[in-house]
């Protein structure tokens, strides 16, 4: 039982309660998450046939992924801020659909220019998807079931991966014969065409807020709304940010944003270009390889899933910190070890460790920022992280393409990823640490007041 609240539950009835929540919520908003991450890393997937269609080098490539994050940095903290005011059934089924049009019609470019255009459009599209669902999950868990609520929303990422490279390598091989297209333009089409359907779903079965959902019941209405009530007053008497102005002007905001682009940026550079590292190691050559290096490219992800679900048991009795730079510091690690072989197989054990490690540490770091901001300032200053750490996004692929263009190797770029990870670890080691301590002194408030009731 809760006992902030003044509506309870037996510990069978709130178990209950979550569970219910996580199957009916958590899918739904996954699903689209799911396929945000296919349709940014498609370009990996299709990188060989793609760039030689269109006569694109390598570091083109790499600012074409990038390009992506120049719209979705602009409008993240607008879209969230219209997420508060029209609910997020609407708010995030729009974003869905949208991009899923925008990436069926890249289907069509056929120069470089048009897929720098259409990429900088699907950033528009899908901008605000990240960070209104992290803000939409704080509307129905509360402080002590994030850990686990995050760590299954984040499992998608990984999942987006495992799924997406045995499409993208079936239509690569077969797309062309299905559709009468390229099987790259294939793969853009399909994805599209399966992003509006689901965008279509989230509409009809999203509720906006635990009020408006109707399979709970009245009392765990009631519960559920003490709980998040009785928590968002305890941050605000000991000093939380609530407003918009006051999240975005904040320095410890601005801190964990360049913390949360230092988990981030090797996420999409792997994501891209892991297809054709493995490629480049391998003896094989063709469209056969281009295949089998895409399949490969899933086995990372794969044991991050594992990891993940392991870690966040440990997560859920140990400090949001502590539970975020450990999984950096072995994200860090992988890459240096990754850089110091040439054989295959070895490299694709270094790079499990490293995507783990990354995969682990981003939702346990979500668990940082609700500590000490809610309200209008949690919906600014979410948004405001994601965006900057989106600016990975850009940064990061463009960087590595350019970094093999000019070496002929990957190796410099793997070594400058794992230092900008330990610059973030180094972050969150102090300005972390302090918006933890407020958020230990606010559990202390409730606790006081709940005794007082």
């Amino acid at each position: 039982m809760n006992e902030g609240c003044t509506t309870v539950l037996d510990e069978d009835a709130e178990r209950r309660l979550w569970r219910k929540i996580g199957f009916r919520i958590i899918p739904l908003v996954g699903i689209a998450y799911i396929v945000s991450y296919i349709d940014r890393a498609n370009l990996g997937y299709i990188a060989k046939p793609m760039t030689a269609d269109l006569g694109m080098t390598t570091a083109q490539l790499g600012l074409a992924a990038g390009l992506f994050f120049l719209g979705y940095i602009l409008v993240e903290v607008p879209s969230n801020m219209m997420l508060r005011r029209f609910g997020a059934r609407i708010w995030i089924s729009r974003i869905v659909i949208s991009w899923g049009i925008v990436t069926a019609l890249t289907g069509a470019v056929h120069s470089a220019t048009q897929l720098y255009i259409a990429r900088v459009i699907l950033g528009f599209a899908e901008a605000g998807l990240a960070a209104g669902i992290l803000l939409f999950l704080t509307f129905w868990f509360p402080k002590k079931q994030r850990a686990w609520a995050m760590s299954a929303f984040f499992l998608c990422i990984p999942l987006s991966s495992i799924l997406g490279a045995p499409i993208a390598a079936a239509l690569l091989k077969w797309g062309e014969s299905l559709l009468g297209i390229a099987g790259w333009r294939s793969l853009f089409v399909v994805e599209g065409v399966l992003t509006v359907l689901i965008g279509i779903v989230i509409f009809l079965f999203l509720p906006d807020r635990p009020a408006k959902a109707k399979w709970l019941t009245e009392e765990e209405k009631a519960y559920l709304g003490d709980t998040l009530d009785a928590e968002a007053a305890a941050q605000v008497e000991h000093g939380a940010m609530t407003g918009m102005r006051q999240a975005l002007t904040n320095g410890r905001t601005w801190a964990l944003a360049v913390a949360f682009f230092a988990i981030v940026f090797g996420l999409y550079p792997l994501a891209f270009f892991l297809p054709t590292m493995i490629e480049n190691l391998s003896s094989s050559v063709g469209s056969a390889a281009n295949v089998s290096s895409v399949l490969l490219a899933a086995i990372p992800s794969a044991v991050a899933i594992v990891v993940m679900v392991m870690w966040s048991r440990v997560a859920a009795r140990r400090s949001a910190v502590f539970s975020t730079t450990i999984p950096m510091a072995f994200g860090a690690v992988g890459l240096v070890g990754a850089t110091f072989t040439q054989n295959g197989a070895l490299f694709i054990i270094a790079v499990c460790v490293s995507i783990s490690g990354i995969y682990t540490a981003m939702p346990q770091f979500w668990r940082i920022p609700a500590l000490s901001m809610t309200g209008a300032a949690a919906a600014a200053g979410i948004a405001l992280i994601n965006s900057v750490s989106n600016l990975s996004g850009f940064v990061g692929p463009y960087v590595t393409g350019a970094i093999e263009t000019a070496t002929g190797s990957y190796t410099y770029a793997l070594l400058t990823i794992a230092v900008v990870i330990t610059i973030g670890i180094a972050i969150l080691l102090t300005v972390g640490r302090r918006a933890e301590a407020l958020g230990v002194r606010s559990d202390e408030v409730a606790t006081e007041s709940a005794g007082t009731q």
